[in-house]
């Protein structure tokens, strides 16, 4: 009801900046992975689906090494691949035919030690070997041309829904079988690389504790969907890295490699980038194009890739924002007028101006949403404020009405202070618990489960003297 109710159509992002790519460096220069037209074209489309390209040489050095290390050790030595970091929040890794792997940047703050991260690479690295990819590329032309048959010849939405929901049902039972063969080819690469096998045990276990802080946050952005949305997770997958690693065993045990990769990522950046607008709390603030809002007392606000979605606790009201193409000279009521959004009430359309910014609002309605538009003229840009009730009343008119009356520029103040949370690495002194420490966090919620999340640390454990560990930071 919720994606009902805010994807109402199509619109520009919120100042997306396109970067090039930087890629990790290939284990051997005469390696070199083969290009194609579709794979460049789905390059692009991740780029631009993650935030580009993250780049951070001490960090592509870092990759690059622990990818030299897993090629050699792999049954396929000559198989080229290409490493990029994505400029993203999200905790994902995934890979195309062709050898190009992706790993977001908050995949890796939250992994502890080389020997996690090799997991991830080496499990992506066999969803190549195995031909998985290809397979999935497969699957995916199936599953699209099955949807647009079904689209072109049903009118009825409960047949089409039930055969999108089957394909899908299809693709995600065969990747279930693809991950838990990945898992195996990934540990037995690990290992024989030499880094600890229990990496991958480790860090599925992390990532099942992420994504439990986020139960309640639904979010519509591909940017926020993370590892375990598109490699789906289970206790037993975890039970079956533990399983494969026991076959690995060496005198050493493994490497971890924990100093160096602690340091490789010190002051990596963490959540979201501000040049794309960022959300702290209840508001959202725009550095790079100069202005801010605040949504209403209990919404939790999501910046995605389209709009910045917010959600009332309770899921009874829902708002979206967003930034539209008006001609300069199309006056505002006329376009809210103009049929792209349904049921408007014509007669409810009012101009106005708020903080000397030239708005008009109108009301409309639908089978179970009540909703209240916006549009706001901020220089060349109209931006929108689409606010959804089920039931229109007192309380949801006030939302909407001070959410847009919060609308501002920022100072120069306000952006020169707008910088990204990072990741910084310091040593525990004495006196120090993960309560104390988590009290150093800034801009993060639940700050002493993330701190523990954040450094593989379980409900009852402490730090002790000397333990480097990861706090957040501005």
């Amino acid at each position: 009801m919720l994606c009902a109710a805010l994807i109402l159509s199509s619109c520009g992002n919120l100042g997306k900046i396109e970067t090039a790519a930087p890629t990790v460096p290939s284990p051997k220069p005469s390696r070199t992975v083969a290009q194609t037209p579709a794979s460049e074209r789905e390059h692009e489309r991740i780029l631009a689906s993650y935030g580009g390209a993250y780049d951070d040489p001490k960090l592509a050095t870092l990759i690059g090494k622990t990818v030299d290390r897993l090629v050699a050790a792999s049954d396929r030595p000559d198989q080229a691949y290409r490493v990029t970091i994505l400029n993203s929040g999200a905790v994902n890794a995934f890979a195309l035919p062709t050898g190009q792997l992706y790993v977001t940047r908050g995949l890796v703050a939250l992994a502890s030690d080389t020997s996690e991260l090799s997991s991830v690479l080496s499990h992506e690295m066999a969803h190549v070997l195995a031909k998985h990819a290809s397979i999935r590329e497969d699957q995916a032309r199936q599953a699209a041309v099955v949807t647009r048959v079904v689209t072109d010849m049903s009118n009825d939405p409960d047949l089409t829904a039930l055969a999108l929901a089957k394909t899908k049902l299809t693709m995600a039972s065969f990747s279930r079988q693809q991950e838990f063969e990945a898992d195996g080819i990934g540990v037995s690469i690990a290992a024989r690389a030499r880094f600890d096998p229990y990496g991958a045990a480790r860090f599925l276990a992390a990532m099942e504790r992420n994504a439990a802080l986020k139960v309640g946050k639904t979010s519509l952005d591909p940017r926020a969907q993370d590892f375990l949305s598109s490699h789906p997770a289970t206790p037993e997958r975890v039970q079956n890295a533990q399983a494969s690693a026991r076959q690995y065993t060496s005198p050493q045990g493994g490497e971890r490699d924990r100093e160096t990769y602690l340091a490789a990522i010190d002051n990596i950046v963490y959540g979201e980038d501000p040049s794309e607008g960022f959300v702290r709390g209840r508001r959202f603030l725009h550095p790079k194009l100069g202005f801010t809002f605040a949504a209403p007392e209990t919404f939790t606000l999501d910046n995605t890739a389209q709009a910045v979605i917010g959600v009332r606790e309770g899921g009874t009201q829902a708002m979206r924002f967003d930034v539209v193409r008006v001609p300069a000279e199309q006056s505002l009521s006329d376009y809210l007028n103009s049929g792209w959004m349904e049921g408007v009430d014509k007669g409810s359309t009012e101009d106005l101006m708020i903080n000397g910014f030239p708005v008009a609002s109108a009301s409309a309605n639908g089978d179970q949403w009540q909703f209240k538009v916006y549009a706001l003229r901020y220089g060349s840009d109209v931006y929108r404020f689409i606010f959804a009730a089920k039931q229109r009343n007192t309380e949801s008119e006030r939302n909407a009405r001070e959410t847009v009356n919060s609308f501002r520029r920022l100072t120069l103040e306000e952006i020169q202070a707008a910088r990204p949370l990072r990741i910084k690495v310091i040593t525990v002194q004495p006196g120090d618990t993960v309560e104390s420490l988590s009290h150093r966090m800034t801009g993060v919620d639940r700050p002493a489960e993330r701190f523990r999340i954040l450094n593989g640390l379980d409900q009852h454990a402490q730090v002790k003297p000397r333990d480097r560990v990861k706090i957040v930071v501005d």
